[in-house]
């Protein structure tokens, strides 16, 4: 046999191979293909998913107060704090047993409001303060119930019946302020809790300034 005869028979034997070759690689990078192609799709996929929980998380989170509700804990923490001072200058100075039971339930509501509020405040990355203006030393009559260093003083100064007649009527407008405030929360408020408390003070010291009412009629 000769060299060109060699040839020729094992040519198409390289062809074949060469072809079978070819094909397999040809469904070697279709299959990375369609793999690569499901990759990004998961890959995109997860990736909105992410974004769209990261979008609903930060919603969420700006959703949860509002301006109001802020105002709302950075005024009534000093105001309660009035309160509880007033309440407790009962303490050897009233002689009436209904003046006494309301101080101690202001005591026994407002303190812990308090430190709700002020938990509320750090919670929401906001100081406990009111940034402008303040509520303390404002004049008695201001339309918000709080006593001014003077009333607060002259209040101090009583005792017995003088000192429940004082009582009751100072608290009686410092509640009508609290309950202004609160039902302001009531109508523009967004914090559910911050709005359920409104709520429960404008109920609570409503009742108590129609107790106080009838302690000076009597009085």
């Amino acid at each position: 046999m000769t060299a060109f005869t060699h040839a020729l028979r094992h040519k198409p034997v390289r062809r074949a191979a060469t072809v079978g070759l070819v094909a397999v690689g040809a469904l070697f990078l279709s299959a990375c293909g369609d793999n690569m192609s499901g990759m990004d799709h998961g890959s995109g996929h997860s990736s909105a998913t992410a974004t769209a929980t990261a979008s609903a998380t930060a919603e969420a989170g700006s959703t949860g107060f509002n301006d109001t509700d802020v105002t709302f804990a950075q005024m009534m923490i000093p105001h309660h704090q009035q309160a509880l001072e007033m309440a407790r200058l009962a303490d050897g100075r009233a002689s009436d047993s209904e003046v006494k039971d309301i101080a101690a339930k202001i005591e026994q509501a407002q303190d812990p409001e308090i430190t709700t509020m002020q938990r509320w405040l750090k919670d929401w990355n906001e100081p406990t303060a009111a940034a402008t203006g303040s509520t303390h030393g404002m004049d008695h009559g201001s339309g918000d119930g709080m006593m001014s260093g003077r009333d607060m003083e002259h209040l101090k100064g009583m005792k017995g019946a003088e000192f429940d007649k004082m009582f009751a009527d100072m608290m009686i407008e410092h509640h009508n302020g609290a309950i202004t405030m609160a039902e302001a929360e009531q109508r523009n408020g967004q914090n559910a809790d911050a709005v359920k408390m409104a709520g429960d003070i404008v109920e609570g010291q409503k009742a108590e300034v129609e107790q106080l009412q009838s302690i000076l009629d009597r009085l």
